[in-house]
């Protein structure tokens, strides 16, 4: 498989390349030249196989000749080791819970797979890779525990002050060894411009040896078309159509679901369900795509202004507006939404929902409404409810039980060191370290 730049001016490069450099020179991102098609029948497969199994199948078309097929088996089967869960809350609405993983959110997918692919590919590397990362929450601590102890790498977290729950920045500030955490005096946009700035500075680039493990590497992404399969596998089977409500901020994990979609999962539509940073859902409604600075919300790990993935999203729908509109629909809630919607799928259903699943549901609701043709609902539950206690207790009255691995990590002493959003600052930080 080779893999090709957004921008198309960047020459072809291996899976190697991609995962190695994160962004192409030419400041695209990459994509797989071609996505392979399963038949019906392959998929049909996929419901009788070990999880682990469908994985490997999945992946091995974007792997194959990169990585040999018995160190892709030894990836998978080390990254992907707990289970993803499919709770029905009626016959027509599906949670897929993604957050059983160490660090309970759905990141723990893409960044223990990429952390395992990265070491495979530094091996024998005279110098170690540095691993960029900017976190609006759940990625930070995903890809800490992920690369934490990975020979050879070292990797550099950059999160905004005070924006993040304490659950979430606790996860990946109290590591220490090879793991560095920046609290930036800025926005969540603000991290993600120093990290793209990094990337694209030629001195930088001469000394350190960078890359990222935001979703701007599609490394974090093929991972990501697991869950989508493993959907797939745990649903009944069912003639009406199957709509995927995805909680988005970066756009990756949706991204992710039409890459599943293009190797065959029958997926009708997706909504990318966001908070009031609803850049995504105003461009479907324009076709103007007007990012702007992010806005704090009680769904934290989506406020992002000017998501990542964007350009990626146009390109699967081969740059047309129509083609975005026929693939995904688009719907905001607001933090008062979020919460009356939360409350609601726990008096309703007794199932208690983090803030960023409650935007899930809440969309697919609204999808509901102007939509009359039969559907079924799957709702991506992208992190457990204990990291957002806080908004838990605003929407129902009382906290949920803290598992004893998020209570190990608030008891640790917080090793963060403060950085300005000012580039030249975050340069001379890399440089000197």
């Amino acid at each position: 498989m080779r893999y090709r730049s957004t921008s198309r001016r960047a020459p072809l490069t291996s899976l190697r390349g991609a995962v190695l450099r994160g962004l192409a020179p030419d400041g695209g991102l990459y994509m797989p030249a071609e996505i392979a098609r399963h038949s019906p029948e392959e998929l049909e497969k996929f419901r009788k196989l070990p999880f682990t199994e469908v994985c490997f199948r999945v992946v091995k078309p974007f792997a194959t000749p990169d990585v040999p097929e018995e160190v892709l088996w030894q990836i998978v089967s080390e990254a992907i080791n707990f289970p993803v869960r499919l709770v029905s809350l009626s016959p027509g609405l599906h949670i897929l819970e993604l957050f059983h993983g160490p660090t309970l959110a759905f990141k723990d997918f893409g960044a223990r797979f990429m952390a395992r692919l990265m070491g495979y590919f530094v091996r024998g590397e005279s110098r170690p890779l540095t691993v960029l990362v900017a976190t609006s929450g759940d990625t930070g601590s995903a890809v800490a525990h992920g690369f934490l102890g990975v020979p050879g790498i070292r990797v550099v977290i950059l999160y905004p002050s005070k924006r993040i729950s304490e659950a979430q920045e606790k996860q990946f500030t109290t590591l220490g060894e090879n793991i560095t955490a920046l609290e930036v005096a800025g926005t969540f946009d603000d991290c993600q411009r120093l990290v793209k700035q990094a990337f694209s500075d030629a001195e930088l680039n001469k000394t350190a040896f960078l890359t990222s493990a935001n979703s701007i590497n599609v490394g974090r992404l093929l991972p990501q078309m697991f869950y989508h399969v493993a959907a797939y596998r745990q649903l009944p089977v069912a003639s009406v159509p199957l709509i995927v409500s995805v909680p988005s901020g970066n756009f990756g994990n949706l991204t992710a679901g039409i890459f599943a979609k293009r190797i065959g999962l029958p997926v009708a539509r997706f909504i990318a369900s966001t908070n009031s940073n609803d850049v995504v859902p105003q461009y479907l409604r324009s076709g103007q795509f007007a990012p702007r600075p992010a806005k704090a919300t009680y769904s934290n790990a989506m406020d992002v202004g000017n998501p990542n993935n964007f350009p990626r999203l146009l390109d699967l729908c081969r740059g047309r507006l129509e083609y975005v509109q026929k693939e995904i629909w688009g719907r905001a809630a607001t933090d008062e939404e979020t919460l009356c919607e939360m409350k609601k799928v726990h008096e309703r259903f007794g199932y208690l929902a983090d803030p960023h699943t409650a935007v899930g549901v809440f969309c697919w609701e609204a999808y509901k409404l102007e939509h009359a043709e039969p559907a079924q609902g799957l709702v991506l539950a992208t992190a457990h409810p204990a990291k957002f206690a806080d908004v838990v207790r605003k929407a129902i009255g009382s906290a949920p039980p803290l598992p004893e691995r998020l209570a190990g990590c608030l008891k640790r002493e917080k090793l963060s060191l403060p950085m300005s959003r000012d580039y030249e600052d975050f340069k001379q930080f890399l440089l000197a370290h």
